[in-house]
């Protein structure tokens, strides 16, 4: 249970649990009888299927003769009984950490399940790249063997439409990382090929994650393009004069923190960025009534602003709060797969969702794993240890493992009992000669039961010196699931794992992981 991991956000615990006070922020249910109940709601949902599949072709143009698959589930797209599961994340070099994989696994296996369970319908996995981010520092690096290899290079506007010219020393130190074997030379090439042979991040990682996740029909979208913008234009309009999204986050914000649950992001007034090649600044409304995009001589009355949108829908770039909006506006998708921080701040958007009459989807964690290996699993069932275990904090692991494992006895309960009794007539005999002196006998036990704490803590220390070993192999199997103190899925890449495993690695993911029980997974 992931309450058992001690790695999760209370309110993504409380998601989980089905907690009913969530009820209010939420749409139906992630389980079958939900997902009936939103595939008959998003049928009634207007939505423009032949602009995305032409925008999607078009997307694709350059891999139009690699992974039939894909090509198979994008021309469904324009028929009314399909419809999309989708995850989005940033466009991380490499794919980043492990969990940018697992998300993706979570997608491609919730469409399997939900086409066994609903034969007359097709569901399409999507991965929505989030190609107008400009959060750089965020995704310039990935994590091998230790080892962080980064895009060093000033951060421009948009990552999506970075140029990947620079990155040939980078994709060179990764792949000198990943060694030699068949499977080595089979991801470095694949590498290669989508930073070096691409003239900028989406392309490349479209590339890329179709070398990954082609073969099971995965289909990446960039929304990055103006006749998709032109699609939510109406509602850039709305919004940016209105400002229905921030009076209606503030509002479920508001709602959430009162019944006790965390929040994650906050809404501005306006919440659309201006876009170009060179920027991209948020927009804000002056005090005479403009529109002025920050830190840039560019300003907007009302009515040249409704012009730009018009003629330039492509360069108003919707924020974290609006992004999913424009999503679920695209696109016949009933579900969204993604961290516990994104569960999070999606909750926050129902009620935004209900203003503009758009059908809030499901919200899924994605699939959180370790994994493991021989070796580790040696180490654990050798210790006496269970895949549980690992996850209690180090310290303590270790003083419960030499508490079982000690031939002494390293506390000192029974002799506190006999102190407590011994206290006992001393306060007897201190209230007899003088009732004030009573709270001192208390003291002075107080003083000595901390004075036996730190006498028992000295025991265990000292017996620590008599399980060296083990003591050093917890160590290695906590750094190995958790580098830096971190769940190994939010730091390593999945490179060596591919290089170890190969095509199995994914196929073994797809085949354990099972998203609706919304449970962590451990693979050894």
């Amino acid at each position: 249970n992931y309450k058992d991991t001690n790695s999760f956000s209370e309110t993504l615990l409380s998601y989980v649990a089905n907690n009913e006070k969530l009820a209010p922020f939420l749409g139906n249910q992630p389980n079958f009888d939900g997902f009936e109940k939103q595939i008959l709601q998003k049928k009634g949902d207007t939505i423009d299927r032949s602009t995305h599949v032409n925008t999607l072709l078009e997307q694709y143009k350059s891999l139009e003769n690699k992974q039939v698959e894909v090509h198979q589930n994008i021309a469904p797209l324009a028929e009314q009984n399909t419809f999309t599961v989708t995850t989005g994340h940033q466009l991380n070099i490499f794919t980043g950490p492990l969990y940018f994989i697992f998300k993706i696994v979570s997608t491609i296996k919730l469409c399997k399940e939900l086409k066994e369970k609903y034969p007359t319908y097709n569901f399409v996995p999507i991965y929505w790249m989030a190609t107008e981010d400009h959060d750089f520092a965020e995704i310039n690096h990935t994590q091998l063997q230790g080892e962080i290899i980064k895009w060093d290079i000033p951060a421009q506007a948009a990552t999506g439409r970075m140029e990947t010219i620079s990155m040939a020393r980078t994709v060179k130190k990764y792949k000198k990382l990943l060694g030699l074997s068949h499977n080595s030379d089979k991801l470095a090439k694949l590498v290669e090929e989508a930073y070096l042979n691409h003239t900028n991040l989406a392309d490349a990682t479209r590339y890329l994650v179709n070398g990954i996740f082609g073969k099971y029909g995965l289909v990446v979208l960039d929304a990055d393009d103006s006749s998709l913008k032109r699609i939510f234009s109406p509602y850039i309009k709305q919004d940016i004069l209105e400002q229905n999204s921030f009076r209606e986050i503030v509002k479920t914000t508001q709602a959430l923190e009162k019944e006790g649950f965390e929040t994650q992001d906050h809404a501005r007034e306006i919440n659309f960025f201006y876009l170009t090649d060179d920027f991209r600044e948020r927009i804000v409304e002056t005090k005479e009534g403009d529109f002025q995009v920050l830190h840039h001589n560019l300003t907007f009355s009302k009515e040249e602003l409704l012009k730009e949108i018009d003629d330039h829908p492509e360069r108003f770039s919707p924020n974290v709060v609006m992004r999913p909006l424009y999503q679920e506006i695209l696109l016949p998708n009933l579900c969204y797969i993604g961290g516990g921080s994104e569960i999070v701040y999606w909750l926050q958007l129902k009620s935004n969702f209900d203003y503009y009459k758009v059908t809030f989807p499901i919200l899924l964690p994605r699939n959180s794993a370790i994994i493991s290996n021989g070796h580790l699993d040696y180490k654990i069932f050798r210790l006496n240890l269970t895949f549980k275990s690992i996850f209690k904090d180090a310290d303590l692991l270790k003083k419960e493992y030499v508490r079982i494992h000690s031939k002494h006895r390293l506390n000192l309960n029974d002799e506190w009992v006999e102190m407590e009794e011994i206290f006992d007539k001393i306060k007897d005999r201190a209230s007899k000669i003088d009732p004030t002196l009573r709270p001192s006998a208390e003291a002075i036990k107080a003083r000595l039961c901390k004075a036996i704490n730190n006498l028992e803590k000295k025991f265990v220390k000292a017996d620590k010196l008599n399980f060296e070993d083990a003591i050093s192999q917890i160590d290695k199997i906590k750094s190995k699931f958790f580098p830096n103190g971190h769940l190994q899925e939010r730091v390593e890449n999945f490179g060596l794992l591919y290089v170890k495993y190969g095509d199995e690695l994914i196929n073994d993911l797809l085949k354990y992981f099972n998203p609706l029980d919304m449970k962590f997974t451990i693979l050894y």
